[in-house]
């Protein structure tokens, strides 16, 4: 699949190691541009229809995560390219699909590509189709702690989950909510093997829940009862394996 790409990086050296690397070893990646500030990386991305941004994080004015906010809603994957290692969180809840250290690993590189090729071309098959997911429900239960002893739940009556601090907020089908002392990590481990999947830091979805797949900043995900729940880019590939 050929992707759309451009290369933000503000030293005209790392520009052009980075774009003879993915010259020679990335052939799908299509550089349509180059951009060494906030400014022209905009206008960039403004006139162009991208699959991928190659991001360094220090800038002159601002920095990666200046021109993302300013950019908005945004439909390309992100590879943060840095000499920093302390910007990886960031660059996680920035959406970020990849993270490259300088100097940039050729086999990173094409991991980093791959990894991005797979999610685009899932996303293209799956875009705004009703989805019907490769497994079935498993059948099992939750036990949930409460003040005076505990409550069994089916998972299967699971929609979704909620993190809430140090509680977790279980959404039922049938339109309940619960509000249980444990937090979504707790609920992620005790619902590993029953189809579900973390799509955010903060939210759990029951993968038979999911009737479609929107793309966007991260991309989300519709549920059946119409919530639609936000993607980070770092779980994405993990939810579209779900599905054909």
């Amino acid at each position: 699949m050929k992707l759309n790409a451009i290369i933000v990086e503000d030293e005209a050296k790392s520009r052009e190691i980075l774009r003879n690397y993915l010259s020679k070893y990335c052939p799908n990646i299509a550089v349509l541009g180059e951009a060494q500030n906030i400014e022209e990386a905009l206008v960039l991305i403004r006139n162009n229809e991208l699959d991928v941004v190659f991001l360094d994080v220090e800038m002159p004015y601002g920095n990666a995560f200046d021109l993302l906010d300013k950019v908005g809603d945004i439909d390309f994957e992100t590879i943060f390219v840095t000499a920093y290692n302390h910007y990886a969180i960031d660059a996680l809840n920035a959406h970020a699909s990849y993270y490259l250290m300088k100097p940039i690993s050729i086999d990173e590189l094409i991991k980093a590509v791959d990894y991005v090729t797979d999610i685009k071309t899932k996303e293209e098959a799956l875009h705004n189709q009703v989805l019907t997911p490769k497994t079935k429900a498993v059948n099992g239960k939750l036990t949930l702690p409460q003040q005076d002893g505990f409550e069994i739940i089916e998972t299967a009556d699971i929609m979704y989950c909620k993190a809430d601090d140090n509680y977790t907020e279980i959404y039922l089908n049938s339109n309940k909510k619960k509000l249980v002392s444990k937090t979504l990590k707790y609920i992620e481990e005790r619902l590993k093997d029953s189809n579900f999947v973390r799509v955010h830091k903060s939210y759990l979805v029951n993968v038979n829940e999911v009737v479609k797949y929107v793309k966007g900043k991260g991309g989300s995900v519709v549920l059946s009862n119409g919530k639609e729940v936000m993607v980070s880019a770092s779980r994405k590939s993990e939810l579209l394996s779900y599905f054909k």
